[in-house]
């Protein structure tokens, strides 16, 4: 009697249990506030191994990379000299050192910001117009990112002590590529204009730029966001059924996801931890909406993976560390944007027989009220 008491009390738990003979993970969720003066708005993008964020937050000077911490909360990261106070922080590291891009007084320009030296220009590639955007952050500091250059914008790995490296394009490519996800091998993943439109990449230092296709009736449309230690790779390309997120193997080719209940075809996948454990961002009835995916459950509604009565929407999921730790922006109890960090707290498992007895004895009517 009091499991059924405590499972009336969780819906989502009990649809998710009724669906499948599988453990569920259900999450706390914790809301990383903003900078001071911030007028009620942050966003995070990257999360470490050891659960430190990055993102960006308004403050009293302007919207600015942050590093979040437990033990030390949001921190302020500055900006570039003459950047009109404009940063945002996007990949950050286990020794908390943060990949971004800044407005400095050269434009738009890609940083490293370490505790000891502060942020770092990286500078442009050679006939750049002063233009490099960077996004993710290895264990050893490379950086993914791309930059102007002499021949249009290209995606670079840069490195301490070799500075930008253009890992060139597709053939066919019109002169534009762009890197966003890297793994500790400093393999990198993005996407390349090709003879056939813009096409997901995954580059390594041996084989160079791989044209990773796109899934069926997708014309030619691609985008790669994170790349894992196993070389699996997340993001988005067009469909027969509109723009989903994928999963890229070497074994597997690209895989659809799929998108959440009554969305409209619209799924984009943005972070992959070596687990293969996948998010991102769902059309859902209730409109855009984080998710998770796994290859047992598939795509999950992370708001039905955690306590509703903590009052928040998450709204979109950017990043997925190798503790299941999930960094993202959704509507918190205040009612703005806020970045937040989800952390696993339970895993619940399941008897073989036990979605029988539920689906039976609680009805499926719930489950579909809630979907619908």
């Amino acid at each position: 009697m009091r499991f059924f008491k405590t499972a009336a009390l969780h819906t989502a738990l009990i649809c998710s249990i009724a669906s499948g003979a599988h453990a569920t993970t259900m999450y706390t969720v914790l809301g990383l506030g903003d900078l001071p003066g911030g007028g009620s708005f942050s966003q995070a993008f990257g999360v470490s191994d050891n659960g430190q964020v990055t993102g960006r937050s308004r403050a009293t000077t302007g919207d600015r990379a942050f590093r979040w911490t437990e033990s030390g909360g949001m921190q302020d990261l500055g900006d570039l000299p003459g950047g009109n106070d404009f940063s945002e922080g996007w990949g950050i590291n286990d020794r908390g050192e943060v990949a971004g891009f800044s407005l400095a007084s050269t434009g738009f320009r890609a940083f490293r910001w370490t505790e000891s030296g502060g942020m770092q220009d990286l500078g442009d590639l050679p006939g750049g117009s002063n233009f490099s955007l960077s996004y993710r952050i290895n264990q050893s500091g490379q950086i993914a990112g791309y930059s102007s250059a002499l021949t249009g914008n290209r995606a670079f790995r840069w490195t301490e002590g070799v500075g930008l490296q253009d890992l060139g394009e597709l053939p066919g490519g019109s002169n534009s590529s762009q890197a966003f996800g890297i793994n500790d091998r400093g393999d990198v993943a993005g996407w390349s204009g090709a003879s056939t439109g813009i096409r997901a990449i995954r580059w390594t230092e041996s084989d160079g730029m791989q044209d990773l296709g796109d899934l069926p009736g997708g014309e030619d449309l691609s985008f790669a966001y994170a790349i894992n230690e196993n070389g699996d790779v997340a993001g988005w390309s067009g469909a027969s059924t509109g723009n989903r997120a994928f999963r890229w193997t070497e074994s597997g080719g690209m895989q659809d996801l799929g998108d959440l209940p009554g969305g409209d075809d619209l799924s984009l996948a943005f972070g992959i931890n070596d687990q293969g454990q996948i998010v991102g961002r769902s059309s859902a009835t209730s409109g855009n909406r984080a998710f998770l995916w796994d290859g047992v459950h598939g795509l999950q509604d992370l708001n039905d993976l955690i306590d509703t009565a903590a009052g928040w929407v998450l709204t979109e999921a950017w990043d997925i560390n190798s503790s299941g730790q999930i960094a993202g922006t959704g509507i918190g109890p205040s009612g703005f944007r806020e970045a937040f960090l989800l952390t696993p707290t339970a895993v619940i498992p399941v008897p073989p027989a036990l979605p029988m007895l539920l689906a039976g004895v609680l009805g499926l009517g719930l489950c579909r009220r809630r979907r619908a």
